[in-house]
């Protein structure tokens, strides 16, 4: 009787049968603070992770249905014609049958943690039935949910912008430049007044949706105590701050994608050749049922040796990259979490699953880190090809099949400046000039990114290079809106402050206002009105062409624009900044300022009636110094609110703390946490 009794209490601890551990949600605590963030405390990470996806879906349920919907061939049901080509992605990419294959690779104690999560959110959607994007959403298994994982990384590593440009017949050239970007810093304690790290954690994400950060603490009694921002369906922290450390992301741009161009066989339509023999191309049906029309649509799917493979009036083109060619990308991260110092948060790095990212450390130890992190591929520079462009689709000598160690891709530990920066700009120019490492160290064929920003060169300029810095000045140096005294925007405006405004007198006084304009991105500034419709124009105008100046004639015709835009929709032309440019939460909105490429950015769509509305920019920051004894000190500052449902009293409580510079105080200490509690619960 003894030994069944035993027996029993192991099943009901994890049904091997199911591959499931049973969670007790009543073991589980869900402790929201006064600004609604969840602090998620349990015995395990396993419950903790329950908690997360519980908590998470009271906030934002749609977001989280997002993601997985790829990986149940629903995007086209839920969205119509635009999120047909996200399941015909999914399937091309093959992130199913890669999860399949490579499952065994994940570590027993993170599929203890997928298993938890997956079990909160199937648990959430049973008991909230009506708010279900599609009945067979619901349940979703481990290996949909990792698939779905691999999915988000293929895209983020830039196969969208691959796909797009075979389907539109152009050749493929891999971007150099993105002005959203992202802003991260790590200060060495012997560079600052107060002798703590200072962290900067600042990734500049859309406002809203699956990509939006999400702050949360999870704390555990197996070592997890991390607290920090995560998108939608994360089942971990992705940049934060545990008790000994905390790392930052920011995007990077080197070369991580390739994209060939297959040599056809003139009498089988089908096979390519490679080295000198002809290969069958493998070929799939794909079934897309799209919201709004009768029948299935059926598209078919081609894979080479080079990976997944689209035909267009050129030809069949290949698209390979290390992102659809490991799973364990969360597996990585749910490590770094749970990284106790630098020796181990390496260690983390090594298992290479994380494809991209630049990654910004500092600890309690006196390490600061940087790495222009990538699946970088190793390829055979003896072709002397442009791996930036198309290349043969046809030998071994561009069929590369392994990657670069984490040790060979660029980084830094503690150089002697004392300080480490990511702006999205070259990892070349990440410190003082006499620390930077040098781009001829390293291999042409991984196109590291070799060009400063305006961010970049505006850190440097305020960063105080010869004295120490103090914890105020840091936080300065991220809200500033100053762009640098040289602009590093990819076209050359000079033209538009060269114009005599006595020859454009119906535009004199626009002219007027740019030459004398401060170049600041106050909301309250009228040249910062001028330059944001100046952007926004030229940036259409000019879109996928070389870089160069804008001629004289071309500033007066962008003059005349931004003149008429702002007596149609206005009336007049003496408007700021937060006239034209808003926040918009609900039914609420606010004066904004900030635009592309400050230090304090924002990114805008148009609304109907003139205005600019905000759909990405700062996200969450978050400010973290390392005391010698004691917990990291933290602040934190979100653009909206811990909740996206309307209604909730945190849907936009930390917009107006935002707009101030103001941030609020987060702690990984648990008593804290609960003496200043809002709400404490279990979930369901």
């Amino acid at each position: 009787m003894k030994r069944n009794s035993l027996v029993i209490c192991a099943l009901l601890l994890y049904s091997f049968s199911t591959g499931q551990i049973v969670i007790t949600s009543t073991n589980i605590d869900i402790v929201r603070d006064p600004f609604g963030v969840p602090h998620i405390f349990a015995k395990t990470d396993a419950e903790v992770a329950y908690g997360l996806a519980w908590a998470q879906a009271e906030d934002d349920f749609k977001s989280m249905q997002e993601v997985i919907l790829p990986a149940k061939n629903l995007m086209a049901r839920v969205m119509g014609k635009k999120g047909a080509a996200g399941d015909y992605a999914f399937a091309l990419f093959r992130c199913r049958e890669i999860t399949e294959a490579k499952w065994n690779t994940l570590s027993p104690e993170f599929l203890k943690l997928i298993e938890g999560y997956v079990q909160g959110l199937n648990e959430y959607a049973k008991t909230h039935q009506d708010e279900i994007l599609h009945p067979k959403i619901f349940p979703i298994t481990t290996k949909e949910y990792i698939s779905s994982s691999v999915f988000a990384l293929t895209i983020f590593n830039g196969a969208d912008q691959a796909l797009i440009r075979i389907f539109n017949n152009k050749e493929w050239e891999a971007p150099e430049l993105n002005k959203k970007g992202s802003n991260s810093a790590a200060i060495h304690p012997g560079k600052t007044s107060t002798g703590e790290a200072f962290l900067l954690i600042n990734a500049h994400q859309p406002n809203t949706g699956p990509q939006s950060f999400y702050e949360a603490h999870l704390c555990s009694e197996e070592g997890l105590n991390v607290t920090g921002g995560l998108l939608a369906g994360g089942p971990c922290i992705l940049h934060g701050v545990n008790e000994n450390l905390g790392w930052a992301h920011t995007v990077n741009y080197c070369d991580r994608l390739d994209e060939f161009q297959l040599e056809m066989n003139p009498d089988n339509s089908l096979q390519y050749r490679f080295d000198g023999q002809w290969i069958d191309l493998e070929v799939k049906t794909i079934k897309l049922k799209i919201k709004g029309i009768p029948i299935n649509v059926k598209r078919k799917l081609y894979w080479s040796k080079y990976g997944a493979t689209m035909k267009n009036e050129q030809g069949f083109f290949s698209m390979r990259l290390g992102a659809n060619m490991k799973i364990g990308v969360l597996d990585q991260w749910y490590h770094m979490n749970k990284a106790r110092n630098f020796t181990e948060f390496y260690s983390a790095l090594e298992r290479q699953e994380l494809s991209m990212f630049n990654i910004m450390y500092a600890d309690r130890y006196d390490t600061v880190f940087y790495i222009n992190n990538a699946l970088m591929p190793v390829r055979d520079p003896a072709p002397g090809y442009n791996w930036k462009r198309t290349v043969p689709g046809n030998s071994s000598k561009t069929w590369w099949t392994n990657f670069r160690a984490e040790k060979e891709l660029p980084q830094y530990i503690n150089p002697k400046s004392g300080f480490l920066f990511n702006t999205n700009h070259s990892p070349f120019l990440a410190t003082a000039a006499a620390d930077n490492l040098k781009p001829s160290s390293f291999p042409k064929t991984d196109g590291w990114e070799q060009y400063h920003l305006n961010r970049s060169v505006r850190f440097l300029e305020l960063f105080p290079q010869n004295e120490k810095l103090s914890y105020e000045k840091f936080k300065q140096i991220k809200f500033d809106k100053q762009l640098p005294a040289e602009l590093q925007y990819t076209y050359n405006l000079d033209s538009m402050f060269l114009l005599n405004e006595a020859e454009q007198p119906s535009l004199a006084p626009l002219i007027k206002t740019l030459k004398t304009w401060d170049k600041r991105g106050d909301a309250g500034s009228k040249g910062a009105a001028i330059f944001v419709l100046t952007y926004e124009y030229l940036k259409k105008k000019l879109q996928n062409k070389p870089p160069r100046s804008i001629t004289m004639a071309e500033a007066i015709e962008t003059f005349n624009y931004v003149n008429n835009y702002m007596q149609t929709n206005f009336g007049t032309t003496d408007l700021t900044l937060g006239d034209i440019q808003k926040l918009v939460r609900g039914d609420k909105e606010w004066p904004l300022g900030g635009f592309p490429d400050l230090l304090s950015p924002q990114w805008t769509e148009p609304l109907p009636n003139g205005k600019l509305k905000s759909v990405g920019g700062d996200g969450l920051i978050m400010f973290v110094r390392f005391p010698k004894n004691g917990l990291p000190k933290i602040e934190t500052i979100n653009m909206y609110g811990a909740s996206a449902k309307k209604g909730n009293k945190h849907f936009d409580d930390q917009v107006e703390m935002y707009l101030q510079q103001q941030t609020k105080t987060m702690t990984l200490d648990k008593a804290t946490v609960y003496k200043n509690a809002e709400r404490v619960y279990h979930p369901n």
